[in-house]
């Protein structure tokens, strides 16, 4: 089903939470969404829990920092709001400079894994650009990262991110195989210049051959930040996202 492909990452719409939480929901699931992507999962639990029910939304997967924190009330949170996958979207970019310290960040990780799974809950991680735009011995920090990942632990790649690091996204995509579960995708001018990103469909990046490289994938809407009403980005992200999902049905 459709609505099984597409996912918000409600980071995006972030300013309009903090206005009115159950209103922003409320668009969001008019525009066509039936999945989000929660943040701030313990301090939104509360609402998450009324909102979501309310308006027919389900969150598959979350962000959530998971490296030297206190793990067990996003856990908690998180089973409770009926979250599978909970996703850690960042680490220091200084640490992936060295095989050493990728190794590490990936042994770290195994570990919240294994308490994780005591939770009936999946530990993934988020790129940005800068685990691909490092080279270790000739491959992406990333790919190194990965080699030392517990088979349990996915990925959630972040197309956009992984362009700007100078990755061929597709042969990347390819590599990592069914290792990914979910895509962020966003567009923009393929620059670290977060202003500059637009509804997806609107801007260079090549969307299309993304998605057909990880075909069934979660897609998952971002905008780290918009010039514009970032509801127009949000509606027309879906719209454009629908319209590729509905043909490659029909090709079918």
């Amino acid at each position: 089903m459709l609505s099984d492909r597409l996912s918000l990452q409600l980071y995006t719409v972030r300013g309009e939470l903090e206005r009115d939480f159950d209103a922003a929901l409320a668009r969001i699931a008019e525009i066509g969404y039936r999945q989000v992507e929660p943040f701030g999962l313990v301090e939104f639990e509360s609402k998450l829990a009324d909102g979501l029910a309310k308006h027919g939304l389900t969150a598959p997967t979350t962000h959530a920092g998971l490296l030297g924190r206190e793990l067990e009330p996003a856990f908690a949170a998180a089973k409770r709001l009926g979250i599978g996958t909970v996703i850690d979207p960042f680490t220091d970019p200084a640490r992936w400079q060295s095989a050493e310290e990728v190794k590490q960040i990936a042994v770290q990780l195994n570990q919240v894994a294994h308490q994780a799974e005591r939770h009936g809950i999946t530990i993934g991680y988020h790129n940005h650009h800068f685990e691909l735009a490092s080279m270790l011995d000739g491959r992406h920090a990333l790919e190194v990262f990965v080699e030392h990942l517990a088979p349990e632990v996915v990925l959630e790649i972040d197309t956009y991110w992984a362009a700007v690091g100078g990755a061929d996204v597709p042969a990347l995509l390819e590599r990592l195989g069914e290792r990914v579960v979910a895509l962020h995708i966003k567009d923009g001018d393929g620059t670290l210049n977060n202003k500059a990103q637009v509804a997806v469909g609107s801007g260079t990046i090549p969307v299309k051959d993304f998605l057909a490289a990880a075909p069934g994938r979660l897609a998952v809407v971002e905008l780290d930040d918009f010039e514009g009403e970032i509801f127009d980005a949000v509606s027309g992200s879906y719209a454009f996202l629908e319209a590729d999902f509905r043909g490659e049905g029909q090709q079918a």
